[in-house]
């Protein structure tokens, strides 16, 4: 894995964990408050914070599938993930293995162990 690869990688893991945050934090505190009380003033700012995240997450994870070949069904996974309140822990979880995985074979190719 060279480095552009793990760097991309290691930004759709950040976003990954806000991302799937904010989601639970619109609907308890946007939908749920006003619903049962007149504090609806925090629908709009969370809305668009949960919206740029999303965005972000999707296109950072086009990008990763752009650099790392992976099959369609293992981004179809990881944005089926991003769906689900909650969801994105998992993912940001797998991610991480993913990244360990990548260092491990990156250090294995240098030290000359793996012939690839």
């Amino acid at each position: 894995m060279d480095i552009k690869t793990a760097t991309a990688l290691h930004r759709l893991r950040l976003v990954s964990l806000p991302e799937a945050l904010s989601f639970p934090a619109l609907l308890i505190f946007g939908s749920l408050l006003s619903r049962i009380s007149d504090i609806d003033f925090l629908m709009m700012p969370l809305g668009l914070i949960h919206g740029i995240l999303f965005v972000t997450y999707v296109v950072l994870l086009a990008d990763v599938w752009y650099r790392t070949k992976w099959p369609w069904q293992k981004v179809a996974v990881y944005f089926l993930l991003a769906l689900p309140p909650f969801g994105g822990l998992y993912a940001h979880r797998k991610l991480g293995r993913e990244e360990q995985d990548g260092v491990i074979a990156a250090r294995a190719r240098s030290e000359g162990v793996v012939n690839t």
